[in-house]
């Protein structure tokens, strides 16, 4: 029997989008952030309703509610959150009042411009209940963010936070220093730098978001068909690592431009659960999968890429995409994500 009512786990961890608008454009950005984006910084109203419906949901960190993990407690980003570090102080502030655990910020370390300013931020966002920091390395971001500013960054964290300073990723940290990388560099030097592309390999790549538009070149495709039985890696429908951005939208997992309803009436969707009858594109994913979503979309017109498709993320981007040009389905939210590339 097909199921028509998603319940919907509480969700244990997640990150709060303060806003879509980035300082960069990295080619593998899952939600499309850029600088191209109205900002619609989430307003403190809706900020503090929306944190008031996680409070006592989010589970703090294995180590502990003032440590951090990846996929434990509740993160600020963005888009790039230090755009608006008023909004990302009080934003803290908030989350630390009503107790939520193992809180952090990540960051592209576009703001590390000198000692003295990133030193004082940093300690501004500790005094408020900041437990700790993410900082994002890799050659995407390395394009638009000079290194010697990421390495500052987690050179003053590391007095400020301690042990809870986490680099992502690592990997890439370790092979800019040994290149003596300082500046920007390209993707094009990057890979001309390291002779191939061997160390895509080596770390976690998402295939989804703007990877499906500028990577494709670089990677093996595959025909639709070869998706229809593959399940979602990490899953669609799940407790952990959720979404919650500036315009309310709820989103499963890492999952750009798909809403569950609004997170500031969280505990009404947790509830209740989503009629899937309402709600025709979850429908399919969560009863026939990619082969029901794809069928949807060719009988509205859908042609099937001739390019072929890096992951099953990008079939059902791309899927979405052409269905929310032909009617208005409320689940595809926000709909400038899919006016982004």
């Amino acid at each position: 029997m097909k199921c028509m009512n998603l319940k919907i786990p509480s969700p244990i961890s997640g990150g709060v989008m303060l806003s879509y608008k980035c300082s960069a454009e990295c080619k593998h950005c899952m939600y499309l952030c850029s600088p191209r984006w109205s900002a619609d910084w989430i307003s403190e109203d809706n900020l503090q309703r929306g944190l008031s419906q996680l409070a006592g949901k989010i589970i703090p960190s294995p180590y502990g509610a003032d440590r951090i993990s990846l996929s434990h407690g509740l993160h600020f980003s963005g888009g790039e959150p230090f755009l608006n570090f008023n909004l990302l102080v009080k934003a803290v502030e908030m989350a630390d009042e009503l107790n939520i655990p193992s809180l952090f910020a990540e960051t592209n370390c576009c703001w590390c411009k000198d000692d003295k300013t990133t030193r004082e931020k940093l300690k501004i966002l500790k005094n408020k209940g900041m437990r700790g920091i993410l900082i994002s390395v890799n050659p995407f971001y390395a394009e638009y963010v000079p290194f010697e500013m990421t390495e500052r960054c987690i050179r003053i964290c590391s007095d400020i936070f301690g042990n809870n300073v986490a680099v992502y990723q690592y990997e890439y940290y370790r092979l800019f220093k040994m290149l003596g990388i300082k500046e920007t560099i390209s993707i094009e030097k990057f890979l001309e730098l390291t002779r191939n592309q061997y160390f895509f390999d080596r770390v976690e790549m998402f295939f989804m978001g703007r990877a499906t538009y500028n990577l494709k070149h670089l990677f093996p495709t595959n025909s639709a068909e070869s998706f229809f039985t593959m399940p979602c890696y990490p899953p669609i429908i799940r407790n952990w690592h959720n979404h919650f951005d500036n315009y309310g939208n709820f989103m499963p997992g890492f999952c750009g431009g798909i809403t569950l309803g609004n997170w500031y009436e969280l505990d009404d969707i947790l509830e209740n659960g989503i009629d899937l009858n309402k709600y025709s594109v979850l429908g399919y994913l969560v009863n026939n999968d990619m082969k029901g979503l794809f069928r949807f979309a060719v009988e509205s017109g859908y042609t099937e890429s001739l390019d072929g498709y890096l992951s099953k993320c990008d079939l059902c981007l791309d899927l979405r995409k052409h269905l929310v040009k032909q009617g208005d389905f409320d689940e595809l939210k926000p709909k400038e994500f899919y006016t982004h590339t």
